[in-house]
């Protein structure tokens, strides 16, 4: 509801068409608009997307990922081709949302030992915040 509410809810469970958030921030026009500050979203995602890459050289869907927005994404490329590498961890999301407008998020990734490179992404609000309310109205 929060960054995909507008694909079939039943999606995750069908790995054939299971949405991929990167995929859908450089092609999807309405996540897109979901980023108040869609080019630094952007060029934090491909550098975090390039630190994860160096540790799957052999990751096929990977590259598969990487090859497909390549083409498809002229600012994807652009960004890909600085090379920039970073490991995102904390930080805080600014979205607007379609519903309930305006948000900030504290986002944590946790990087899950003996997955092959799965993490756990939370969002949370300020307590007592618009931002809670929000989310409480989107629940």
């Amino acid at each position: 509801v929060l960054l995909a509410g507008h694909l079939d809810p039943a999606a995750p469970e069908r790995p054939a068409t299971r949405p991929n958030q990167l995929r859908l921030l450089f092609l999807d026009p309405h996540t897109r608009e979901l980023y108040r500050n869609w080019p630094d979203e952007a060029a934090l995602a491909v550098s975090s997307l390039r630190y994860t890459a160096a540790h799957y050289p052999d990751d096929r869907l990977l590259a598969e990922l990487i090859g497909d927005l390549s083409i498809n994404s002229p600012e994807f490329a652009k960004l890909w081709a600085k090379h920039d590498v970073r490991l995102c961890s904390s930080g805080t999301k600014h979205l607007h949302h379609p519903q309930v407008g305006d948000l900030e998020l504290h986002y944590e990734a946790l990087h899950l030992p003996d997955t092959n490179g799965q993490r756990l992404l939370t969002h949370t609000p300020a307590p007592d915040s618009p931002s809670g309310d929000a989310l409480a109205l989107l629940r």
